[in-house]
């Protein structure tokens, strides 16, 4: 972490830099209440049964047990956290906040826009909304790893929160295209349910393996990337062997990557430390 003073900034604020503070707090509580309206936590009809049941439980062999989703309310709390943060004294011209501030907000809108497209039934425009989601955080990683924080409860703020949420995308993204290819009854694309699960969970994995390597300095953020996408696949794991839909390559396959993600941003980060 930098050791500039906390209350050092490359510039005086700006009116710009207050706008965006008021409209990051506005729009992150509006994305937030909306996505848990569309959700089903405030009494709607929740995703799993939105577009016919597509995204349940069991509707492939990559999709996540149910528990798996209550990762959200730690997701939330801490954007919620990080719309608290960057409005408070010093950080208007915050070289960081400015570079991440809109970024994570049109995170927060593009996952209540998911939401909404799911409630819709139009799962090919729920992927692309995910995949631009995705992008987006790939897009804070960048920044985020380029530019340390100067406080403390800033690195909760963005690198854990925003850690978090890219981990669980990853594998969100993942159990969304296998959804949306399964209600097409385009399956496994050939290769049979329990092939194409391995395979998509050994690409949960890679995400993290790259994120790790990525940003092997920046270990706030990549050890929760791999413990939400481990999290993730641990939940596909247990799903496999219970219920309707069960699947032991998949459990298997799920069960490995799901340590690998978890082990493999702590183990890049041990590896640089000085000997």
């Amino acid at each position: 972490m930098s050791t500039e003073s906390p209350s050092a900034s490359s510039a005086p604020a700006t009116a710009g830099d207050r706008v965006r503070q008021v409209v990051v707090l506005l729009g992150s509580l509006l994305a937030i209440a909306g996505a848990a309206l569309g959700s089903g936590a405030a009494g709607g009809q929740p995703v799993s049964e939105a577009a016919g049941g597509a995204l349940s439980a069991e509707a492939t062999v990559v999709a996540p047990g149910s528990p798996a989703f209550s990762i959200w309310s730690v997701i939330y709390a801490g954007l919620l956290l990080f719309a608290i943060v960057q409005l408070l004294p010093g950080r208007a011209a915050d070289p960081r906040m400015r570079a991440v501030g809109w970024w994570v907000l049109g995170s927060m809108l593009l996952n209540a826009v998911w939401i909404g497209v799911v409630q819709a039934g139009w799962l090919w425009g729920s992927v692309l909304v995910i995949v631009a989601l995705l992008a987006v955080l790939c897009v804070v990683l960048v920044r985020i790893v380029r530019l340390p924080a100067r406080r403390p409860l800033d690195t909760v703020a963005t690198d854990v929160t925003m850690g978090l949420y890219l981990g669980w995308v990853s594998i969100a993204t993942i159990a969304d295209v296998a959804a949306t290819l399964a209600a097409d009854e385009v399956g496994g694309l050939g290769l049979g349910e329990s092939v194409w699960g391995a395979v998509l969970a050994g690409a949960g994995a890679l995400v993290v393996v790259a994120v790790a390597v990525f940003g092997r300095s920046r270990p706030t953020t990549t050890i929760p990337v791999g413990l939400a996408a481990g999290w993730g696949l641990a939940w596909i794991a247990v799903a496999r062997t219970q219920g309707p839909l069960t699947d032991v390559v998949v459990a298997v396959a799920a069960t490995i990557t799901a340590v690998v993600a978890v082990a493999t941003p702590v183990v890049v980060t041990l590896a640089r430390r000085p000997r």
